[in-house]
C-alpha cells in the first residue's frame, strides 16, 4: 500500500460518491475548495492505493494554520473507509499521523458518522448490524482520544439528527409524518403555498431569511457571500438545491374573504334571540370562526402593506451528494407563521429527494438532551414529526501528535470562540436596531 498526498479530482470524487458505507458531501472534493475559501483552511486528498493504483481509502484533511507555524487538522465526518478493516484503518491512521506532524500539526480530529444508536419513529430502538463499540475500541487502540457524548451542538458536527431511510414506498414515508405536521401541510398548501428551485439570485433573499432565523433562534450564521460561494462551488458539478417557499398575501386575502362571505351567510338566520341550543352552539362557533378570519385578513393585509404581494418566507438548502441529502441550512420568515409554508417546503423537498434516486435524507442536526428547559428542544420535536430514525452518532476523536500544545489549545480555544461569538452577536444586535 502507498499513502498518496493529493489524489486528483475525478479519482477522489468517483472513489467517495460512491462509497457503501461513508460517503458524505463534508468529504467530498467541494467541501474543500469551499473551506479554503470561505473557512480559511488548506484541503489535502489523501488516500491509500494499492500497487494497482487502485483506491482502498480517502481522507479530506483540513489544515487549519495556528501560531508559531503550527496547524490543526480536521476531517470531517471522516475517513472514508470500512472502520471495521483494523488492517487498513491502521495502516492509514500511521499514515495521516506521519503527515499531520509533517505539517507540524498538534492534532487531527475526526468525527465519523457511525451510528451508536438508533430509534425508528415510534422510539423503538432498533437493531444495528454491526456493533459500533468495536469501532471505538480500535480508534482509542490507535491513539485517539474520545471527547465524550456531547448531548448538543458542542461539537464540529452534530451527534444527532433523524434520517428519513428513502428505500421504501413514498405513501410510506408521508404516513409517518406526525398527525399535526399533515395539518400544517395541508393548510400550508390549501394557502397556495408555492415552492420552487432558487437560482443564484434568490441567495441574498436566502441570505436574509437566514437572518432572520438567526436573530429569533440565538445562533451564529453567515453572511451573503459565504452562501453565495457555496452555491457557485456545489453547482459546477455537485447539488446544492435552494428550495424556496412564497405565499401571494392576495390570493390568500380573496380566500379568506371567500370563508368569510360564507360565514356571514349562515349567521344571517340566526340572529335572533329564539334559538335552540344547538343552534346556539353553532352561532358561536360562527362568529368564533367569523373572529378568526378577520384576525387572518388583517393580518395579510398588514403583510401585503409593508413588503409586497408575493412574499418569499422559506429558503432551504438541500446538499445531494451521490444517494444521500442533507437539509444543511433552513431560514425562514418571522412574518405570516401561521401559513405553516416551512411544513409545505420540507414536504416538498423530501418527495423532490425521494423522486430524484436519493436513498438517505438527512435533517442535519438535533439534540441528545431532550430536558423539557432545553432551549433547542423546539428544533427537536420540529424535525421528529417527519417520521425519521431518531439517530445517535460516535462522537469526535482527537489523534494528539504534540501534547503541549493540544493543552494549550484546547485551553485558550473555547476563550476565543466565546468572544468571537459575543463580537459576532453584539454585531447582529447594532445592525437590527
Amino acid at each position: 500500500m502507498k499513502f498518496v498526498e493529493n489524489i486528483e479530482k475525478e479519482k477522489y470524487e468517483k472513489f467517495v460518491k460512491n462509497h457503501k458505507t461513508k460517503s458524505h458531501f463534508l468529504q467530498s472534493y467541494a467541501w474543500g475548495e469551499f473551506s479554503k475559501k470561505c473557512k480559511g483552511y488548506t484541503p489535502y486528498y489523501v488516500g491509500l492505493v494499492d500497487d494497482k493504483d487502485k483506491i482502498l481509502c480517502t481522507a479530506l484533511l483540513l489544515e487549519k494554520k495556528l501560531p508559531m507555524g503550527y496547524s490543526r487538522f480536521y476531517s470531517p465526518r471522516g475517513f472514508v473507509i470500512d472502520f471495521y478493516n483494523k488492517e487498513l484503518l491502521s495502516e492509514f491512521v500511521n499514515e495521516i499521523k506521519k503527515f499531520v506532524k509533517k505539517h507540524k500539526g498538534i492534532f487531527i480530529k475526526i468525527d465519523p458518522d457511525i451510528i451508536w444508536r438508533k430509534e425508528n419513529y415510534l422510539g423503538e430502538e432498533v437493531p444495528l448490524d454491526k456493533d459500533p463499540k468495536e469501532i471505538f475500541e480500535t480508534l482509542k487502540s490507535l491513539g485517539f482520544k474520545h471527547k465524550g457524548f456531547t448531548k448538543n451542538f458542542e461539537t464540529e458536527q452534530p451527534r444527532y439528527t433523524f434520517r428519513i431511510d428513502m428505500n421504501q414506498p413514498y405513501e410510506e414515508i408521508e404516513e409517518k409524518f406526525s398527525k399535526t405536521t399533515k395539518q400544517r401541510i395541508n393548510k400550508g398548501e390549501s394557502l397556495g403555498t408555492k415552492v420552487r428551485l432558487g437560482t443564484i439570485d434568490d441567495v441574498k433573499e436566502f441570505s436574509h431569511l437566514m437572518d432572520l432565523t438567526e436573530n429569533r433562534k440565538d445562533f451564529i450564521s453567515h453572511d451573503y457571500e459565504y452562501y453565495k460561494t457555496l452555491f457557485e462551488i456545489y453547482n459546477e458539478d455537485n447539488h446544492m438545491d435552494l428550495f424556496i417557499g412564497s405565499i401571494n398575501t392576495k390570493e390568500v386575502i380573496d380566500k379568506y374573504n371567500g370563508e368569510l362571505e360564507s360565514v356571514n351567510k349562515e349567521l344571517e338566520p340566526l340572529q335572533t334571540d329564539e334559538l335552540s341550543k344547538s343552534a346556539k352552539t353553532k352561532k358561536a362557533e360562527l362568529e368564533k370562526r367569523k373572529e378568526k378570519l378577520l384576525e387572518y385578513i388583517k393580518e395579510y393585509q398588514e403583510a401585503q402593506d409593508k413588503y409586497q404581494e408575493e412574499i418569499i418566507l422559506n429558503g432551504h438548502v438541500i446538499m445531494e451528494y451521490g444517494d444521500k441529502a442533507w437539509v444543511l441550512y433552513a431560514g425562514n420568515h418571522n412574518i405570516l407563521m401561521d401559513s405553516y409554508s416551512n411544513y409545505a417546503v420540507y414536504k416538498e423537498h423530501i418527495k423532490y429527494c425521494y423522486e430524484h434516486g436519493i436513498k438517505m435524507y438527512d435533517q442535519f442536526g438535533t439534540v441528545g438532551d431532550l430536558s423539557k428547559d432545553n432551549p433547542r428542544l423546539g428544533l427537536h420535536e420540529f424535525k421528529k414529526k417527519f417520521g425519521g430514525d431518531y439517530v445517535e452518532f460516535m462522537g469526535e476523536f482527537d489523534l494528539i501528535t504534540k501534547k503541549f500544545m493540544y493543552f494549550i489549545f484546547n485551553k485558550l480555544v473555547p476563550i476565543y470562540r466565546n468572544k468571537v461569538r459575543r463580537k459576532a452577536k453584539k454585531k447582529l444586535k447594532e445592525s437590527n436596531e
